[in-house]
């Protein structure tokens, strides 16, 4: 393997320009410590990412680490930064929303976010760290005319000037047919699974074709993922022989290649790490030789359809199985 540079000049890492004219990094640090990472570990990593040469932070209320990373964050360069927070499930109510974005702000220390995403479609809450089975007893399907409540104030929150982008996470091609055709502000980014075994194409494609920018999380296939969000039918990206063989030509880890791979195909991954050593390597092959058409082609055909983050314990109703929150039939469940 080729050795890893301490730090890449931020200069020289792909960005996305968003509708709007802004330019977002094309590769972050995602920040989904939860309960299995210590908040002040995360934060750790977050200054050790900016000294590597990262500018984009994917953070969230509901990971438990933003007051933490807030402390990094002041001592940083604020206008160097892309940071993102997410407004979690039980804040749904559009009377919620601006108190869920103004704590985080106050947590993150920042006076504005560069974007603010809808963590779930679903305003089903669950405790930290239950297992699959777990449901919440207010719990209810995706109702359009409810989440449109919540989305007019994510639009608010533009208009104050507390965020300059809002967008979605998690969602399918039906609800953003409901949203797109009915937001007065539509979504900037759309935040969901995706890794070489995982790639969505239909709906990576539906998103760029609206003009929505793919931020993926899982980008390695998220091997330090929480036990409930594991099945043993779940395949591991990183040891797929395609993958290690294109990783061995240019001399990177399997994982660092897939977050390389992600970069060149077009969407934004937000791989977490709280290892120097992987963050950096990560980093350093966005920005090393680019991959071939043929090994792009090559890892393009080793998609399975194997979704990690399955969401169980956003299911509304006994009986269902986690295939209901996905819209596999093209309709929104009920």
């Amino acid at each position: 393997m080729a050795p890893v540079p301490e730090c890449v000049d931020p200069a020289l890492v792909p960005q996305r320009r968003l509708r709007s004219g802004a330019l977002m990094p094309a590769v972050g640090l995602g920040t989904f410590g939860s309960d299995h990472v210590p908040p002040d570990e995360v934060a750790a990593a977050v200054r050790g990412a900016y000294e590597a040469g990262y500018r984009h932070f994917d953070c969230a209320a509901v990971y438990g680490n933003e007051p933490e990373i807030g402390r990094v964050l002041r001592s940083l360069r604020r206008e160097e930064l892309w940071v993102t927070s997410k407004l979690w499930n039980d804040k749904h109510s559009p009377e919620d929303v601006g108190r869920a974005c103004r704590q985080s702000l106050r947590d993150l220390q920042v006076d504005c976010l560069d974007a603010y995403l809808v963590h779930w479609p679903f305003p089903n809450y669950h405790t930290p760290g239950c297992d699959a089975d777990a449901r919440s007893p207010d719990a209810r399907p995706y109702l359009h005319e409810a989440f449109m409540g919540t989305w007019a104030a994510m639009e608010h929150l533009v208009e104050e000037g507390l965020v300059r982008h809002i967008g979605t996470s998690n969602m399918t091609v039906a609800k953003l047919e409901l949203l797109l055709r009915d937001a007065s502000l539509k979504p900037d980014v759309n935040q969901m699974e995706l890794h070489p075994h995982f790639q969505q194409p239909a709906l990576f494609a539906y998103l760029k074709d609206k003009g929505i920018e793919p931020v993926g999380f899982c980008p390695v296939g998220s091997p330090g993922r929480p036990e409930r969000d594991r099945s043993p039918a779940d395949s591991v990206d990183i040891e797929d022989p395609v993958v290690v063989s294109v990783a061995r030509e240019h001399g990177i880890h399997p994982a660092a290649l897939c977050v390389k791979w992600a970069v060149q195909r077009g969407q934004v991954p937000i791989p977490f790490s709280t290892n120097p050593a992987h963050y950096c390597a990560n980093l350093a092959a966005v920005v090393g030789e680019p991959l071939t058409e043929v090994e792009m082609a090559a890892v393009a055909a080793i998609d399975r359809g194997n979704r990690l983050i399955k969401g169980q314990v956003f299911l509304w109703r006994e009986g269902l199985s986690w295939e209901a929150l996905w819209d596999e039939d093209g309709l929104v469940a009920q």
